[in-house]
């Protein structure tokens, strides 16, 4: 009889294959209350390097890191009205504290304008105080009604931007600064992830928001997810709240002002656009474990070597894991390591001690091959950064290879059954979004002919990408 596989192979049920790898990974466990989740240690250790590298690039960006509570009354979200009717179906709302019923009811955070613009208007007073940049690293609540662990559940992770400028121009820079700088850099050459970068339209947009651009990617089933977002947010909030400043001539104005974020999200877009039915495939400059150096036994000299490789690697700045459980059988411990997508495996056994090798094992091509252990210092980084490019090419691939060109709103909704459409947004237009909305299809975002960020929703040549999204 033959062996039943470790995960439910994607091609017979890729949400199942999701949820199995998610759980045999040790990425996360779903929580006790529903829609909630638990971050396993190996999961939050593919955070950590996304918050990492984040985290750099919005400092580089010139913000600097807060934090606000995480209760918000329950006024401060009906002074901006669209802002409120966009979140009122995912609020969390807290009527009662320390057995009494509250005076005004609070939200649990679902994201932070009203209250960062509370303290904004307390905070700016001239232009002198502008640009004001600020990020926070935080969790928020929105009560989802179709949860799934790391893509939609009700408490999540995230970090979220919001910054006031003195001028619209100033303002609609700073947000595609980060949309480029930060996001776009970070998905690409960290996670090693296609986007496409792109303008929601204006049943898509952030609630409140004039402009929100977005970095789009094509997951393994052909699905959209959105990856980040970057809102300018005009002046909505600022009058909302009373957020001004005075200028250079002495006149009072409002102040512009982008919010921007990236969530957990990100974790499930790693599994669902690099994993294979092996398990994940972790992109080599983000790997909390870049190489696992395995003893294939439990003998004297075999532990003595992979020890000895794992410290040398360790001094030469790679992220390595020395696996010397031999209590645990070698077969068990290589399908964990495959699971959780670890980028190269070097396997010592007792014939590789003789002959001063050691087996190399690659996740991204699967390929092994017997390497002298003295040229692993030479080979490792070549083949770190190979296989880093090899998962964006293929991502790429993946895309083109699923996107289709159409003319009619009718063939926009059947290429999007596997892939994605990209049709005129003149040709689609507002009815025709509506039309594909009601197929369960969206408008993931609009481009320009030349694949830029268009500057606003009509401008000519406009192309909508659309498809089935999470």
């Amino acid at each position: 009889m033959a062996k039943a596989p470790v995960l439910t192979p994607r091609a017979d049920d890729f949400p199942r294959w999701y949820q199995d790898l998610v759980g045999k990974a040790e990425l996360a466990d779903n929580g006790p209350v529903r829609g909630t989740m638990v971050v396993r240690p190996y999961g939050y250790g593919l955070w950590e390097r996304m918050q990492q590298e984040v985290d750099a690039r919005i400092k580089a960006a010139g913000a600097q890191n807060a934090y606000f509570p995480l209760f918000i009354p329950q006024s401060y979200l009906t002074k901006e009205a669209e802002h409120v009717e966009g979140f009122a179906p995912e609020l969390a709302v807290v009527t009662h504290g320390g057995g009494k019923e509250l005076e005004e009811p609070v939200v649990v955070r679902p994201t932070s304008e009203t209250i960062v613009n509370d303290y904004f208007s307390k905070w700016v007073q001239s232009y002198r105080d502008l640009p004001l940049l600020i990020n926070q690293w935080a969790n928020v609540v929105r009560w989802e009604l179709r949860p799934r662990v790391f893509l939609r559940t009700t408490e999540f992770l995230w970090q979220e931007g919001h910054t006031a400028h003195a001028t619209y121009e100033d303002a609609r820079d700073y947000a595609a600064r980060i949309h480029q700088e930060v996001y776009a850099d970070f998905l690409e050459n960290v996670l090693a992830m296609d986007v496409v970068p792109g303008r929601k339209t204006a049943r898509e947009r952030f609630a409140g928001a004039v402009n929100t651009l977005t970095l789009e990617g094509m997951m393994g089933d052909g699905k959209a997810l959105q990856l980040t977002t970057s809102h300018e947010l005009g002046q909505n909030f600022a009058k909302a709240f009373e957020t001004r400043y005075l200028s250079k001539d002495g006149r009072e104005e409002y102040v512009w002002q982008t919010s921007w974020g990236s969530t957990t999200r990100m974790v499930g877009a790693l599994v669902m656009m690099h994993g294979d039915d092996d398990g994940l495939r972790v992109p080599p400059r983000l790997a909390p474990v870049q190489v696992v150096v395995v003893a294939v036994k439990g003998d004297d000299a075999v532990l003595d070597t992979v020890r000895g490789i794992g410290d040398w690697l360790k001094t030469a700045g790679v992220r390595v894991h020395v696996d010397d459980r031999t209590d645990t059988p070698f077969g068990r411990r290589a399908v964990d390591w495959e699971l959780k997508g670890v980028p190269v495996r070097i396997e010592v056994g007792p014939r590789d001690v003789e002959n001063g090798t050691a087996v190399l094992v690659r996740r991204v091509t699967g390929t092994k091959e017997p390497t002298p252990i003295g040229a692993l210092s030479e080979i490792l980084p070549t083949v770190l950064e190979d296989d880093q490019a090899l998962l964006l090419a293929q991502s790429r691939e993946r895309r083109t290879d699923r996107t289709v060109e159409v003319t009619t709103v009718e063939e926009a909704a059947e290429a999007a059954r596997t892939g994605w459409a990209r049709i005129a947004w003149e040709t689609l237009g507002v009815e025709g979004e509506a039309f594909l909305a009601e197929q369960g299809v969206t408008v993931r975002c609009l481009v320009a002919a030349d694949g830029s960020v268009p500057d606003r929703d009509d401008q000519p040549g406009n192309i909508a990408v659309v498809a089935r999204a999470y």
